[in-house]
């Protein structure tokens, strides 16, 4: 009796105030969590964690090296996967960035993945002027869903974002390169030290924050770094 009234009322309370896809918002079915089971099969996958010499790989070539470098989807104006992000990055939809995170360690600890042996996981850290705002890292959610289906640990500690660059949206790809120059930090090398680090951001586009974070990350003693991201650009 009880499990049918608590069934009624949950039924009841959908009715009203129905979960949706946080991708094409759309009312979510029983079984249902975040994103549709539509919206997870259609969305644009790049499959670049299978390549070892794909196009996202070939940006850091000559710059940085790079165990692997890796983006679940594909971005562009417009479409699912930018809402998603907008969600995850300005409207307080955390949860998003950790169910991405599992869906893509899930992807990433099969024996085909070109990311392997991973010792800790690193998110690209916020300006704390930018995270006072904010109120959160975007990239903190990707990174413990991640950790969680990859059984590796990460950390928000082991860097800082010394300087708050200007927004890159608008910006020529030549003028990102000098708009990211020495912003980041070491805090903590330690964690770093004789470890792979997987670094990860929300969306890539030149590559030039993620590239000068990892450059930061490769001063300390004895690291290899792999990078990911929840999208990139084409």
């Amino acid at each position: 009796m009880f499990t049918f009234l608590k069934n009624y009322f949950l039924d009841l309370f959908d009715l009203f105030y129905p979960n949706i896809c946080l991708a094409c918002s759309q009312k979510l079915l029983k079984g249902e969590e975040i994103i549709c089971f539509r919206c997870e099969s259609e969305l644009p996958q790049t499959g670049n964690w299978l390549e070892a010499d794909s196009g996202l790989v070939k940006r850091f070539w000559g710059r940085v090296p790079l165990q692997g470098a890796a983006t679940l989807y594909h971005f562009h104006k417009g479409n699912e996967v930018q809402h998603l992000l907008h969600q995850l990055k300005y409207k307080g939809r955390q949860e998003i960035g950790e169910h991405l995170g599992k869906l893509f360690g899930n992807q990433l600890i099969q024996a085909n993945s070109i990311i392997k042996d991973v010792d800790l996981i690193v998110p690209v850290p916020l300006h704390w002027k930018r995270l006072k705002v904010r109120g959160y890292n975007q990239c903190d959610f990707f990174a413990r869903g991640l950790s969680l289906a990859m059984n590796v640990p990460w950390s928000s500690t082991a860097l800082e974002r010394t300087h708050e660059n200007i927004s890159q949206t608008k910006k020529k790809r030549y003028d990102r390169w000098g708009n990211v120059a020495d912003i980041f930090s070491v805090c903590d090398a330690e964690q770093l030290k004789d470890k792979h680090i997987l670094l990860v951001d929300d969306v890539v586009t030149t590559g030039s924050t993620s590239e000068a974070c990892l450059q930061t990350i490769l001063k300390t003693p004895g690291t290899k770094a792999s990078f990911v991201a929840i999208a990139s650009a084409r």
